[in-house]
């Protein structure tokens, strides 16, 4: 099988495509065959050495989105060869997804819905389970709920707005002037033009608010937030100095970092089936043609996500 891999940290030019063994599934464990792979911006930050070394040092084989088809399994129930599934294995763990054939937890994968191609399947993982555990598990979102995303137009942004209005909340979202009319679509009932006004002017009484921006964006929320607010942040978790000023307004603070999770996937999946939740991909680019697509990854301001086809 071909799998693309880097020697080195550095820029998109670092991947290359290689052959290897395919990978033997132990037990509980499905090979699949990889239709399409989800690509996320952590991936570029790895990539570069910008980010905490949960990959450890090169060589080394990025990627988690998957969509594809079982082709064995060893001592599971779950699937059988044909199925078509996707998920997020073994997150944060190496699940080595940058290849066309993974293998994975049978418990980290759900079957694909009809509804769903490959391609907006594998786009899907990351970016809904990270809105779906922040704004449910978390956030605990219920209907007449006003809530606050921020990065509206962004992979985790676009989903989260779709699933805290399935969830029945009024939704405020910030996204810069050209996503305004994407982010409406997605279902956002205001949308706030970060380049031009200030939320912090315009936003009060916020029961929820999910950040995925970081910065002073995520200091600034403690200005919008009903008493008894609660920021839920998929980009500061591990700042204890903000959770401390947090809790000292009388606020809830909380820290997302995404995990496998097979109830919240088929949770996702209803919602898909409902017609209440689609994935955006802004682009496709082939197996081969991954530097580029890391490129783009590396510019930022996505609008939904990027997609490897194999």
């Amino acid at each position: 099988m071909r799998v693309i891999t880097q020697q080195t940290l550095g820029g998109p030019e670092v991947l290359t495509i290689v052959d290897a063994p395919e990978p033997q599934p132990l037990p509980t464990e499905v090979l699949v065959r990889v239709k399409a792979i989800g690509l996320n911006p952590v991936e570029a930050l790895l990539r570069a050495g910008e980010f905490p070394p949960m990959m450890g040092r090169p060589p080394f084989v990025l990627g988690w989105d998957i969509s594809g088809v079982v082709a064995e399994g060893s001592l599971t129930y779950r699937f059988r060869p044909g199925d078509e599934v996707f998920g997020m294995p073994l997150f944060p763990r190496a699940a080595s997804a940058y290849a066309e054939v993974v293998a994975a937890p049978a418990l980290h994968l759900v079957r694909k819905p009809a509804s769903l191609s490959h391609v907006e399947a594998a786009a899907l993982p990351v970016v809904g389970l990270t809105a779906w555990q922040g704004l449910v598990d978390l956030g605990g979102v219920s209907e007449g709920d006003r809530v606050l995303v921020h990065g509206g137009g962004g992979g985790v942004g676009h989903v989260a707005v779709q699933i805290a209005k399935a969830l029945g909340a009024h939704v405020i979202a910030t996204a810069g002037g050209s996503k305004r009319t994407f982010v409406e679509e997605c279902g956002a009932d205001e949308v706030i033009d970060y380049t031009a006004v200030d939320f912090t002017d315009v936003v009060r009484d916020v029961d929820v608010v999910l950040d995925t921006i970081g910065g002073d964006t995520v200091e600034r929320s403690l200005e919008v937030l009903r008493p008894g607010g609660h920021l839920v942040t998929a980009v500061a978790e591990g700042d204890a100095e903000l959770a401390a000023r947090f809790a000292a307004a009388g606020m809830r603070f909380s820290g997302i970092a995404v995990d496998p999770d097979p109830v919240a996937l088929r949770g996702l999946v209803g919602l898909v089936e409902q017609g209440r939740l689609r994935v955006h991909v802004q682009e496709t680019f082939p197996f081969e043609r991954v530097a580029d697509a890391h490129r783009l990854l590396d510019r930022g301001h996505l609008r939904g996500k990027l997609v490897l086809t194999v």
